[in-house]
């Protein structure tokens, strides 16, 4: 949703030139993929990862154009609400020490913005949902102040047509309405980019779904909500109930939520961006002015600028991405499972993970989706948002043996996963050090039974137990939280609790 929208009311005309013109984006999308007209990926991954403005009592802060202001750097954007920002790291050649390049690069962006936030009050806090947040913080009136996000809003709302539904049934249950969707902003997560041909769009694609679950069960980051203990991973109830445009009829008609896990392996890409005009109403009906049909036809680029738009508008966990860069289109699925945070070594670390996996299960010659019903990947990711490190999740048997089995996610990924995305590092040319460092970091999570979420959720349960109301709590554990990942050292190592009080002198 990086397009220049100015928000203004549409009428019936709009809606069906911009379906023709949808449907026209659709053909030449097709006509591209039939004469091999994408570039060549030059191994290229990219990042993206949503942070939280808090200040120093854990509390946070509504401030995000002040804060932009003072960092001045097109790396930082704003996002949904103005306690959101967005840092975007430039693509790097998956290779080499590429790894410790990013690290190094994160942890400068996000120290200069922790500086600068804190000219005013306020700080970086990269976590999947802020465990301060409050209903009353999350309203209309804290969207950033730009056209595009006051436009999706007053059309998701529209589509629906009365209120959201917020009912998350985890370690405690949730139940509440918004008139918005900005209960979306509290859902801050990191993004991973990956360029691929067209050929291997699927393999990849395919890929990707399949270990959405491990990633979320290492990963999750994302415990609390408006006071309460949800899911180990909350945000994707939350953002799947905060942007559903279907009311309770709907629903109960099968008709599918904008945000989804999707529902079958796909063959090409082209299957994606199909299904997206043929389930989802287009949200913002804005046209360009090129005629893409002409543009091919010339031996141009077009821009698909309709398509692209609408693709930006459906919140698939796996996403293609049809792009123009240097003046050649490309194709790149893009990941957006992870919570953000705990630290910069663990977002390089889950990202390791993520590229080092996706490249071996890709290549498999019987690869895990022929063996594994789509059915099942999904309840995996449900089980994994659910329960974390401790889920327990559907897998094909070893060897021979056809079928599934039930398997402890801890061990699946030390004992099967690790190892394959250890090979599929070395297939992209990472260089060992980088490998053992990070995919290391994934294993210690796994033999510790830790991550963020636990370490948030047992943080949170000792202050309760120091006498602390859980509001005090819950602050407490967020500004203990923000000193640990300044300091840096990943979250399998943070101590549990609350530090002691100095004694008096």
């Amino acid at each position: 949703m990086g397009e220049k929208v100015v928000a203004g009311p549409f009428d019936l005309s709009d809606r069906q030139r911009h379906r023709d013109k949808l449907r026209q984006c659709l053909t030449v999308l097709e006509r591209l993929l039939e004469e091999k007209r994408f570039d060549r990926p030059k191994n290229l991954m990219g990042l993206e990862i949503e942070l939280n403005l808090a200040g120093p009592d854990g509390m946070p802060r509504m401030m995000n154009a002040e804060v932009l202001e003072r960092i001045a750097s097109k790396d930082f954007q704003t996002e949904l609400a103005m306690f959101n920002l967005e840092v975007n790291i430039a693509p790097h050649r998956l290779d080499g020490r590429v790894f410790d390049r990013l690290a190094e690069e994160l942890r400068t962006s996000l120290a200069y913005a922790h500086r600068k936030a804190s000219e005013v009050d306020a700080g970086i806090v990269m976590i999947g949902i802020l465990p301060t947040l409050a209903q009353d913080d999350l309203v209309s009136a804290n969207l950033s102040d730009v056209d595009r996000y006051a436009l999706l809003n007053d059309q998701i709302v529209a589509a629906r047509g009365e209120d959201f539904v917020l009912d998350i049934d985890g370690v405690e249950r949730l139940v509440c309405r918004s008139g918005s969707i900005a209960p979306e902003a509290a859902c801050t997560s990191v993004q991973l980019h990956l360029q691929v041909t067209p050929g291997r769009f699927a393999d990849v694609w395919n890929a990707a779904q399949v270990v959405a679950a491990p990633q979320v069960a290492v990963g999750a980051n994302s415990p609390f909500l408006f006071g309460h203990e949800l899911w180990r991973e909350s945000r994707p109830p939350l953002f799947q109930q905060s942007t559903d445009t279907r009311p309770p009829e709907l629903m109960e008609q099968g008709v599918r939520p904008r945000t989804w896990f999707g529902e079958r392996w796909v063959t090409s890409a082209y299957d994606l961006f199909e299904e997206n005009l043929r389930f989802f109403p287009p949200l913002l009906p804005i046209c360009d002015d090129e005629d893409p049909l002409e543009v091919l036809n010339a031996g141009g680029v077009p821009k698909l600028a309709e398509l692209v738009l609408h693709n930006g508008t459906v919140y698939r966990w796996n996403r293609p991405v049809y792009d123009i860069a240097d003046g050649v289109p490309h194709l790149r699925v893009e990941n957006r499972v992870l919570p953000a945070g705990p630290t910069v070594t663990d977002v390089v670390a889950n990202a390791a993970f993520y590229y080092g996996l996706v490249r071996a299960l890709a290549e498999e010659s019987r690869p895990v989706w022929t063996r594994l019903p789509f059915e099942a990947a999904a309840a995996n990711f449900d089980a994994a948002c659910k329960h974390g490190i401790e889920a327990r999740l559907e897998w094909p048997r070893r060897g021979r043996h056809s079928g599934t089995t039930q398997v402890d996610a801890a061990n699946l990924i030390r004992d099967e996963l690790l190892p394959l995305a250890a090979a599929g590092l070395d297939a992209w040319g990472i260089e060992p050090a980088d490998r053992d460092l990070y995919l290391g970091v994934i294993e210690d999570r796994c033999r510790l039974r830790t991550n963020g979420a636990t370490w948030q959720a047992a943080t949170f349960h000792r202050a309760l137990e120091k006498g602390l109301g859980r509001d005090a709590a819950l602050a407490a554990t967020t500004r203990r939280y923000g000193e640990l990942m300044h300091l840096g050292d990943p979250v399998h190592t943070w101590p549990v609790g609350l530090p002691e009080p100095a004694p008096l002198a």
